[in-house]
């Protein structure tokens, strides 16, 4: 069975007074992020009418890449460890993307 690229949405709703934080964090986050081997991408988007939400855009060859990304030492200590407590909340998505036409 052939794999597809796997994208991941997030959406993270920052705590008040917590945003220039996360973005410090995330700087490290994308460039680890996108040297993996896996990885085909990972962009950040803000809100345009509530700063403290961000969408974060990835897309990963595989489930594997997934998986891999999710162990990593940079998503585990600096997403699960210090970005996560300074969410009000986190939503993720993981999707398969149709080619319907």
């Amino acid at each position: 069975m052939e794999q597809k690229p796997v994208y991941v949405f997030a959406k993270w709703q920052v705590k008040e007074g917590e945003l220039d934080t996360v973005l410090n964090l995330l700087t490290e986050v994308t460039q680890k992020s996108t040297a993996e081997e896996g990885n085909l991408f990972y962009n950040i988007h803000q809100s345009n009418t509530e700063p403290n939400t961000l969408i974060l855009a990835e897309a990963y060859v595989d489930e594997a890449a997934v998986a891999t990304h999710r162990a990593s030492a940079h998503f585990q200590d600096v997403v699960i460890g210090k970005v996560v407590p300074l969410l009000a909340e986190r939503k993720v998505i993981l999707s398969t993307r149709l080619d319907l036409g």
